[in-house]
């Protein structure tokens, strides 16, 4: 704690120090020397630090009916109070180091703020303790005229006694045969500061603090409370607010010790992490450097057998050369040898000798001659160059590329319950990847609702997704797998997700008539056309029980509205229930008809006019449709045997305007329906 228990200002440790208004401590002798006072000081400081009436506390604060200054010092409305929001220029101000709050004073400057006397005690041990001085001979508190050395210390009354002072003042009888008496030399360093006494007001030197203001949380005498500025402000006795302080402060350090454990563990958990990672590290660079050098090794084989080939085929080249030398060298010292010998022939004097063997010679040189060609080959049976060119453009760009790959599969996702949310028979999904992980894409799987088989839904990189048509009041768990080049990863944790038990929808403008008109945020529809126009609902049902109502806002020249579900690819331009993908209950001023494939049946008397409201219950547990006309039934069930999706549907020409109501309670007495 050494850093709490120095002055922001000196740095050193705190000397008498004092609490100002801001809760910041500093030394008296560093608060006195930053003390300023007049205009310049503190315009200079102004402009570096903007006065804020908000920055400042209630306890700082003081109005026209104060008689003094809190906490022994105005803020920055005192001033302003007489003076038009202007500072004067004979006020005395101090300038927290720590958090550089301006703090005017009164007359008696910064000594008009509190000793913090605990902050003193601690420090003075700490330095005590820390900062031992040199080891002195302590004197004897007893004697009455140059003290003799004490040789004991009583730890009951803290008086060091000389061996006569001893005998006289503190015999080892009596009363005080059970107080311990140790050698002083022990006490060196030990002996523990004389008790300062109770604190003492501030305003009133003499009185001592007995009660502590709620209002300016601060400790004040009878007297603040009878004549002086805490005069009618709540109070309580100094004693139970400590104690009540103390409590509280005990529960914040049982919290914050918890914390402070929690961290402790954490960083033992760190340290042998790094332990692990150093011992990791050195097993991982073992494995790369033998993986190295066996690249390394099948590079220097492969060299060696890339060597042996070029030598086979040097060997190979010259054996062919020597050979074609051979053959040459044996014509033309064959050719070499008759050239000669005719020419010997041919000095032969003797004509009928030469006639006689000439004929010969010259069959043996046209044969020479005519396989010339043939067995003198002029030119190279092999070139010099080799005709192999090694390959390793792949091979270095492959080793230029070469890095670590991730070989380990990601860590399960983390869902974000927060950010997960359920809208109609829509539920989003969000997640984040393991913070560890590498991670490529995810699959989002969910079940059918009842807690069956899991189905994908999405796979992707994106870590939110929404799942529409769904059932209403179903149960869905959602899991989440990551997933890279390695493999897929774990499930995370299962999210349930709860859909809506009744719909809320509104009508659709995307899958409407053109000449559908709406307002009222989509919920009220008209016609601009004299034909029957389809609107449909934007949310589609296949399981549940769901109703809504209609109501009529107008109705002119007695039309034929049309109310009912559909199928999302019903027609939109002639009345609803006319074709096979529609059902519905058509109804004028005086009755009602049933139609769907355009077969009209079940008419019921009774019609609608203008605030008549229309039912429509949709009971898909049943497979029944059911229609009302102001809270009764119209008929008997309309539809029966429904399966598949369906969208709450209405046709209406320009005659009719009608509002929505969706969402609504089911009717009551629904089994006898």
């Amino acid at each position: 704690m050494d850093v709490e228990l120095r002055c922001p200002a000196c740095s050193g440790y705190y000397k008498s120090p004092i609490l100002l208004p801001c809760s910041h401590n500093i030394c008296l002798s560093c608060a006195q020397s930053i003390q300023v006072c007049g205009q310049a000081s503190a315009s200079v400081y102004c402009e570096q630090t903007p006065l804020n009436e908000f920055d400042y506390p209630e306890a700082d604060r003081v109005s026209e009916a104060d008689s003094g200054i809190s906490f022994g010092a105005s803020s920055a409305g005192s001033s302003s109070s007489s003076g038009g929001g202007h500072l004067q220029n004979d006020s005395l101000r101090v300038i927290c180091p720590q958090c550089h709050r301006t703090i005017y004073l009164d007359d008696r400057g910064v000594k008009s703020f509190p000793r913090n006397k605990i902050l003193e005690t601690i420090t003075d041990k700490y330095v005590q303790t820390r900062h031992p001085g040199p080891m002195e001979a302590k004197k004897c508190q007893m004697c009455e005229t140059s003290p003799f050395d004490a040789k004991f210390y009583c730890e009951q009354c803290e008086v060091s006694y000389c061996e006569g002072c001893q005998k006289t003042c503190h015999p080892a009888r009596g009363p005080l045969a059970k107080h311990s008496l140790i050698l002083a030399t022990k006490t060196q360093g030990k002996v523990r500061p004389p008790n300062p006494g109770p604190s003492t007001c501030t305003e009133h030197i003499d009185e001592n603090l007995s009660m502590y203001c709620m209002l300016c949380k601060l400790p004040v005498c009878y007297l603040c409370l009878q004549e002086g500025k805490h005069m009618n402000h709540e109070v309580k006795a100094l004693g139970a607010m400590s104690k009540t302080q103390k409590t509280e402060m005990s529960q914040a350090l049982t919290s914050l010790t918890e914390k402070a454990k929690q961290a402790k563990y954490f960083l033992g958990s760190l340290k042998k992490t790094c332990e692990t990672i150093n011992e990791c590290a050195i097993d991982f660079e073992a494995s790369l450097v033998a993986k190295f050098d066996e690249m390394i090794t099948i590079i220097q084989r492969r060299k060696e057998d890339l060597l042996l080939q070029v030598t086979r085929e040097k060997e190979f080249k010259i054996k062919m050369v020597k050979n074609h030398m051979n053959q040459c060298s044996a014509k033309l010292r064959q050719t070499t040898g008759l050239l000669e010998f005719c020419i010997e022939v041919m000095k032969e004097p003797d004509a009928a000798a030469f006639l006689l063997f000439s004929s010969t010679l010259n069959q043996r040189v046209g044969n020479i001659e005519a396989s010339w060609d043939k067995e003198m080959i002029l030119h190279g049976r092999v070139t010099p160059e080799f005709d192999l060119t090694l390959d390793s453009d792949s091979t270095i760009t492959a080793l230029s590329l070469l890095n670590f790959k991730e070989m380990k599969v990601p860590d399960s996702p983390i869902v974000i319950p927060e950010e997960c949310s359920v809208e109609n028979n829509s539920v989003t999904i969000a997640w984040q990847p393991h913070p560890s992980s590498w991670v490529e894409g995810y699959v989002l799987e969910i079940d059918d609702g009842k807690s069956g088989e899991f189905r994908e839904v999405y796979c992707g990189k994106e870590t939110i997704c929404t799942v529409d048509g769904l059932h209403f009041d179903s149960t869905y768990n959602a899991r989440i797998k990551a997933y890279n080049h390695a493999g897929e990863g774990d499930y995370s944790e299962t999210i349930c997700l709860q859909t809506a038990e009744v719909a809320w929808f509104q009508l659709d403008p995307r899958t409407t008539h053109a000449d559908i008109i709406f307002s009222n945020d989509n919920m009220t529809v008209t016609c601009s056309s004299y034909d029957d126009r389809v609107v449909m609902g934007n949310v589609g049902f296949s399981k549940g029980v769901h109703y809504w109502e209609i109501t009529i806002d107008r109705y002119d020249n007695h039309p034929d509205p049309a109310f009912g579900v559909a199928r999302y690819d019903t027609t939109k331009e002639m009345m609803l229930g006319k074709d096979d993908k529609s059902w519905s209950m058509y109804i004028d001023n005086n009755r009602s008809w049933f139609i769907h494939k355009n077969v009209h049946a079940d008419r019921a008397e009774g019609g609608i006019c203008v605030g008549s409201v229309i039912g429509v219950l949709l009971d898909l547990n049943r497979r029944t449709l059911t229609f009302f006309v102001n809270d009764q039934r119209q008929g008997p069930i309309a539809f029966k045997d429904l399966q598949g999706v369906f969208f709450p549907a209405i046709s209406l020409n320009r005659n009719v305007q009608v509002t929505v109501h969706s969402g609504l309670e089911l009717p009551p007495d629904l089994d006898t329906y």
